[in-house]
């Protein structure tokens, strides 16, 4: 099975020796994302729901570098480090996937790195089954 490496300007540079996703055996696989606004690599988390929409934000931009989607999303891990925002964050969260939402869980983290709020990863499906070196 062969992979492809996926980035996109478009979305927050990461902030470590790893990818912004990689594609691989029919799937697009992102890493956790933090709220980083792409023109400044500055952390967006005024707000938690200013903090999710940059997440999410990122993670559509790298899916669509990727020839996918988050409608595509079929699993998603968000991290919060403050869990009684999670109402609010749900409210974000719902505005981007409407309808038929991806598998998920929320988990509770001490920290996460930059002293962000949140971090959200997930797994899509490649549109078409799109595989590695195909061009969407």
């Amino acid at each position: 099975m062969s992979r492809e490496v996926v980035s996109s300007t478009r979305a927050g540079p990461v902030a470590g020796p790893y990818s912004q996703a990689v594609k691989a055996g029919g799937f697009v696989f992102c890493s956790g994302v933090l709220p980083l606004d792409p023109a400044t690599g500055q952390l967006r988390a005024s707000s938690i729901e200013e903090a999710t929409e940059q997440c999410l934000a990122n993670l559509r931009a790298i899916l669509e570098a990727a020839g996918s989607s988050l409608a595509d999303a079929v699993q998603v891990s968000v991290y919060m480090t403050d869990l009684s925002l999670f109402p609010r964050m749900n409210a974000v969260y719902a505005r981007f996937f409407p309808a038929e939402p991806p598998a998920r869980v929320t988990i509770g983290a001490s920290a996460l790195p930059r002293g962000s709020p949140i971090e959200i990863a997930l797994t899509a499906v490649c549109r078409d089954g799109a595989q590695p070196g195909a061009r969407a």
